[in-house]
């Protein structure tokens, strides 16, 4: 009896098992897949951390740009640099570490933004010292209303009054817009570079360090399935290869119109005396190393 009964339950089990074998070898593969691409994610997290870096520090190296934050200590004055684009990106970084702060998988992006936020702090610092009188007051107007007010309120509103489940879609939403905003002024430097045929005040590693930066960021984003992280760094990507594009197209090409001149007549033109948009494009497109 016993052994009848055997005779009925061995194939059962036989075919059991041969039907968990590939779901089990489909769920192995599934983590040893994830596992791999949390690996690849993390080590694009790392070297996104060091381009974006690299880019935030680029005022104070001449590698990427010929005017560094050295020469405003040495002469004692800001020449035509302007306090905008550090404290706008201030603001950015500011908001990205506490992304970063608030995302349970945001250690890389609290880490580069982080350091990107002291950088712009120093930046603005400096600012405030070496700046004419005039600049100085409204630079110092602009810290206070965005940097203290704007920071601050961002804060107390994510920590306290938006339910814990919603902060990360808030605060995200905020630094996507803020960054893509950011990309307007490097338009600008696109413009100048079409209207002068000249790429002088386009650099080429920055272009280039824009390009990959923006790039890792968006491998990293698809990677994490973090939208705030990858759209900003879409917009950015495409940018870095307009800018690319052009420089191949013009940096060869005899200039039709003297780069120098078109500056300084369009620099006549705009009121207060601000520095030409293709200048602050580059100062902006030397603070969008946050992702």
């Amino acid at each position: 009896m016993n052994s009848h009964l055997d005779l009925h339950i061995k194939p059962t089990q036989i075919s059991l098992h041969s039907q968990l074998i590939p779901i089990v070898s489909f769920l192995q593969l599934l983590l040893r897949t994830s596992a791999s691409m949390a690996n690849l994610s993390f080590i694009l997290g790392v070297i996104g951390n060091v381009i974006s870096i690299l880019l935030f520090a680029s005022p104070i190296f001449s590698f990427v740009s010929r005017k560094t934050f050295w020469g405003v200590i040495k002469k004692k004055s800001t020449g035509d640099y302007k306090g905008e684009p550090y404290i706008t990106t201030l603001l950015s970084t500011s908001l990205w570490t506490l992304y970063g702060i608030i995302n349970p998988d945001g250690l890389l992006v609290m880490t580069v933004n982080g350091a990107g936020a002291i950088l712009q702090l120093i930046y603005v610092i400096l600012f405030l010292v070496y700046a004419p009188k005039d600049a100085k007051v409204k630079a110092a107007k602009l810290v206070c209303v965005v940097n203290v007010g704007v920071l601050g309120t961002v804060t107390a509103v994510t920590l306290f009054a938006v339910h814990k489940n919603t902060r990360l879609t808030f605060v995200g939403i905020l630094c996507t817009a803020l960054t893509i905003g950011m990309y307007a002024s490097p338009l600008s430097a696109m413009s100048t570079v079409v209207k002068t045929k000249s790429v002088e005040y386009m650099p080429f590693l920055l272009s280039l360090f824009l390009f990959l930066n923006a790039g890792v960021w968006s491998v990293y984003a698809v990677l994490v399935k973090d939208i705030y992280i990858g759209v900003p760094n879409a917009v950015g990507l495409f940018l870095g290869s307009a800018q690319l594009i052009l420089y191949v197209i013009y940096k060869n090409k005899p200039v039709s119109t003297n780069p120098s001149e078109a500056i300084e007549e369009e620099e006549e033109e705009e009121e207060g005396g601000s520095a030409h948009p293709a200048r602050r494009g580059i100062e902006m497109n030397s603070s969008l190393g946050n992702v």
